[in-house]
Order: structure tokens, then C-alpha cells, then sequence
């Protein structure tokens, strides 16, 4: 595993130092905050992390939660009443604070809004837990998270992670090497590391060129970028988990209603729902409603995955699933079935909530296969290294002599 930072050229690879597999033999002891429904524990367990503390605000989603993993370190509160001493010993926290007011469908409020600015408050926890304070955190977001408030937002929250002892890498993983669904997400990465040797490393999709612009505006801070492997290619399609209704079925569109969808598409999307029609086999397609000067249109992707699951805050909307082919157009919303596939959690049980609840929880959520392959690729050699206990003023000059080169 190795570790880089970035040079004039590209970004220089460093390698962690007294790396050992003791750790790798253990359950790695974990806290999550803003735990949803319980899919970033799914994929951590899935990799023999072991879950020891959990919470969220959401009765819903608790209710799923439930349903699902073992609750009995589910704490139901407002993380504004928590402190360090709430949290038991782990090795590792994370993160997915509330995207409303990054993401690019709100307000843009930032970390100054109401719900995106409670990543403050896990941050305060991490601070409160002292020497406790995990040798792995990770936090996740939309994308918006990169431009929010002309992206001080996010080195706001660095500034932060490096002043309580830590190095931060950023990547960005779509949910689509995964799944057939379109869903970029950022990961910081923050860890107590010690660098070594350097090597080059260049950039790729799980570090695009906004991340290196990023870190070459800001060369003062303890910035490093964590070897990874290439990321998997995802061959299913929406045909792999879509649900087959009758065509006579109620959930179908029909009269003024499907109607409205056909009127409301552009020429370009008019072209689309023909081709789809004209298909001599059946073909799915997802769509979304989406304001256009002052109209409400809908708009079909043209490729065989779904866009991004979204909940209704924000100023997103549900998504609407095509059916067509043999000169024959369906249209229907997608079910809570289809966004737990899409969510890489086929079997999560949402029988204790309602068709809207489950889909409004799961496009809240993590994709499962997303977050196995960070923990197999970064978290667990992280963890690994026994030296993790390096002062980030070690790492800093490291970073200077760097910078000189």
C-alpha cells in the first residue's frame, strides 16, 4: 500500500511504514454516524469490520435498521446531543452527513445550513474522544460537496481532520463500476499516518483532474493520496434488476397521465422514447422531471443504467422508470425493490415502511459494493499499519520538502 503527494508533475506515491497483518486477522471496531438504514455497515461487514456504535435521528430509517443488522448499538438522538464519551473505543468512525445544502439540486447553504452543517458536530465528537480518537475516519458526500461555497467548504473540513491529527486523502468513486446506477461520490479518507519513499503517481477517475487542482491550491495542508487498485467494471443493466409487472398492471402510467409524460419531452427526448419504442425487444430507461424555463419536462437517459437515487429534499424528485419495445411505451415510478438493487442491498427488508419511505431511505443511502471495496482497498491496510500513531508535523515536513522539489 502506499501513500502519495502531489509534485509539479503529477502526485508522488509514499509508502506507509511497519506495515504488519496482525489487524488484518481482527474485526476492526466501528462508530457511524448518520447510519440511515444501515448499508455503510453491510459493506464494512462485509469485510470483517465489526459495528459497535451506531446513529441517526430518522425513526424510519431506524425502523429498517432494525429490520436488518443487529440495533442493539443503534442510538437514536440527535448527534448535537452526543459527546466523545457516548462512543466506545473504535478504530474507525464514519461519516455520510446530510448532502442537502451542498448538493448542486439545493440552496447551496453549505456547511453553514442546517442539515449539511452537522458534519460540525461529528467532527466535535471525534475531537471530545481525545486520545480515543479512531486511526481511521471517513466522511462522504455528493459532489457538490467539491464546489460549495467555491469549494472552502471542503477545505474547511480538511483544515479541521488535519488539526485533530490527521492526513486526509480524497477520492471519488461512482456507484456505476458497481451497479447500474450513476452515483459519484466523494470519500475523504482520513487517517494517522507516517510517509515514506515516493514514487509517481498520476491521476484517474477515482482522482479527477478538480482533485489535484484542489490539492495544488492548497500544498500547505497534510494532503496525501492512498495506492488503489483500478476499480471494477460493472456489466449489469437495468434489465439485471428491474421488477416485471403485467403490462395490464395498476402501476403502469395511463390516460392523461402518460400522456403528459409523451408531451412533455423535447425533440431530443421525443427521438430517444422512439428509439426505445421501436426496440423488437423489451428496454428499460430511467427518467427524471425536470424544470426547464419555468416547465416541468422529463428528460430519459439514453444509456442502460439509472441515474443517481435521490430523496425529495434538495429540490430532487423521484425517478421514473421507461418500459418499451414491439412499438409499445410504459411508464411507471421505480420501486423500493429496484432502488435496494441499485443500492447493491437486494435483500434489505423494508417491510415496516411504506413504498415512498423505503425509496426516500435508499436514495438517502450508500451503495453496499462501493463501500466493501474501500474498506478491502484502503481502510483495512490503514488499519494495518501499527505506526499509525505518526504527528502530523512529521507529515507536514515531509509535505514541504515536497513542495521545494
Amino acid at each position: 500500500m502506499g501513500l502519495s503527494r502531489i509534485s509539479g508533475r503529477g502526485l508522488i506515491t509514499l509508502g506507509l511504514m511497519g506495515v504488519t497483518t496482525q489487524v488484518q486477522t481482527q474485526q476492526p471496531r466501528v462508530a457511524e454516524f448518520f447510519a440511515g438504514i444501515g448499508l455503510v455497515r453491510k459493506g464494512l461487514e462485509a469485510e470483517g469490520f465489526n459495528v459497535v456504535f451506531a446513529n441517526d435521528i430518522d425513526e424510519t430509517k431506524m425502523r429498517v435498521y432494525q429490520a436488518n443488522v443487529d440495533s442493539t448499538d443503534f442510538v437514536l438522538a440527535d448527534i448535537r446531543e452526543l459527546t466523545g464519551r457516548d462512543v466506545p473505543d473504535i478504530e474507525l468512525a464514519v461519516a455520510s452527513f446530510p448532502c442537502t445544502d451542498v448538493s448542486v439540486a439545493g440552496a447551496r447553504a453549505g456547511l453553514r445550513g442546517k442539515y449539511s452543517s452537522l458534519v460540525h458536530e461529528f467532527l466535535r465528537i471525534v475531537e471530545e474522544m481525545s486520545r480515543r480518537k479512531p486511526q481511521v475516519i471517513v466522511l462522504e458526500n455528493v459532489l457538490g460537496f467539491a464546489t460549495s461555497n467555491e469549494g472552502n467548504d471542503l477545505r474547511a473540513t480538511v483544515v479541521t481532520l488535519n488539526s485533530l491529527g490527521y492526513v486526509c486523502d480524497i477520492v471519488v468513486l461512482d456507484a456505476a463500476r458497481f451497479v447500474p446506477q450513476s452515483r459519484p461520490r466523494i470519500f475523504i479518507v482520513a487517517w494517522r499516518g507516517s510517509p515514506v519513499e515516493s514514487r509517481l503517481l498520476f491521476t484517474s477517475d477515482i482522482r479527477p483532474p478538480w482533485v489535484l487542482r484542489f490539492w495544488e491550491r492548497n500544498r500547505e495542508l497534510a494532503l496525501q493520496a492512498i495506492e488503489l487498485p483500478p476499480l471494477p467494471y460493472c456489466s449489469e443493466t437495468l434489465a439485471d434488476i428491474v421488477d416485471r409487472f403485467d403490462p395490464n398492471h395498476s402501476i403502469w402510467w395511463t390516460g392523461e397521465r402518460l400522456q403528459q409524460f409523451v408531451d412533455s419531452l423535447s425533440y431530443i427526448q421525443s427521438a430517444r422514447l422512439a428509439t426505445l419504442k421501436s426496440s423488437p425487444s423489451t428496454r428499460w430507461a430511467t427518467a427524471y422531471r425536470r424544470t426547464r424555463r419555468g416547465r416541468a419536462v422529463w428528460e430519459i437517459r439514453d444509456d442502460q443504467i439509472s441515474g443517481c437515487l435521490r430523496t425529495g429534499k434538495g429540490g430532487s424528485s423521484r425517478q421514473a422508470l421507461v418500459e418499451a419495445g414491439r412499438d409499445e411505451v410504459r411508464v411507471r415510478w421505480m420501486t423500493a425493490r429496484e432502488y435496494c438493487r441499485l443500492q447493491g442491498a437486494p435483500d434489505v427488508d423494508l417491510a415496516d415502511i411504506t413504498e415512498n419511505q423505503g425509496r426516500f431511505a435508499l436514495g438517502d443511502a450508500v451503495c453496499v459494493p462501493v463501500i466493501s471495496w474501500l474498506a478491502k482497498s484502503a481502510l483495512r491496510p490503514l488499519l494495518a499499519d501499527r505506526n499509525g500513531a505518526a504527528s502530523v508535523t512529521a507529515i507536514k515536513q515531509k509535505a514541504s520538502c515536497l513542495n521545494q522539489t
